[in-house]
């Protein structure tokens, strides 16, 4: 005898079977944009792809991958996270105040945490209400952590009254070396509240899919983060962005 499905659970059956090529197309272009770029991060065996469609959006995909011997492998599906309100600066393009994230490949540094025990590997600090990053292009701090005082107009508090900065790491984005009004405070950090939100230029996740990251991450792998729109990425950066310069 022939079974009928109702039309609520064949629905169903077919968002979740679009849902899972979806997710699987994502991580394809992932492993592709790693492979386009592959010549930048060498000595890296972790990376986090983030990537949007258009240069504008606000939102971007975030993939999770891992080097298996010359292949990249994803990690975990395909998440969502917030970016710049502004969208992806053009490669080299990213300034001071212009709400967009940095386009390029970075490592990731630094970890703040807001508690003294955390599930991970990565060494981090535990932030106090001393702990600062510098913003102000004019001081000699300019995009630097600082703890205790200092002579800069502004600055980030890295501990909040709020969730953002819970788990917050570097992204080591005009750090080496610091180039005045180029852009300061790129951070990996959570969004405020359960749903992600945008940024002025970092890239923001939920707590659960933050807390799943640091757990996998390994110091010895060098964390990395690949992050532009999909057409940068899959024309492949240019050598000069790389982990050296940035």
């Amino acid at each position: 005898m022939r079974t009928v499905l109702p039309i609520a659970l064949l629905l169903f059956s077919l968002s979740t079977a679009t849902l899972a090529q979806s997710l699987d197309a994502w991580s394809k272009k992932a492993v592709r944009m790693a492979r386009r770029n592959a010549v930048l991060f060498q000595e890296t065996s972790q990376l986090l792809v983030v990537f949007s469609k258009l240069p504008e959006s606000q939102t971007a995909s975030l993939v999770a991958l891992e080097k298996k011997g010359n292949s990249w492998k994803p990690v975990f599906a395909p998440v969502q996270t917030g970016i710049g309100r502004k969208g992806f600066a053009e490669p080299g393009a990213k300034r001071e105040g212009d709400q967009k994230s940095p386009s390029g490949l970075f490592m990731l540094g630094q970890l703040f945490c807001y508690e003294k025990e955390v599930d991970t590997q990565l060494p981090f600090y535990q932030s106090t209400v001393d702990d600062k990053w510098i913003d102000d292009p004019d001081s000699p701090d300019y995009n630097r952590y600082v703890r205790g005082k200092t002579t800069a107009k502004t600055f980030e508090r890295l501990l909040l009254k709020g969730n953002d900065y819970r788990y917050c790491m570097v992204i080591e984005y005009n750090t080496r070396p610091v180039v005045k009004g180029n852009g300061s405070a790129i951070f990996l950090h959570l969004s405020e509240f359960d749903s992600i939100n945008s940024s002025a230029g970092c890239v923001v996740v939920t707590q659960p899919d933050m807390e799943r990251l640091l757990k996998w991450m390994d110091p010895q792998a060098k964390p990395s983060i690949l992050m532009g729109t999909e057409k940068v990425l899959l024309d492949g950066l240019k050598s000069e962005i790389s982990l050296r310069k940035k």
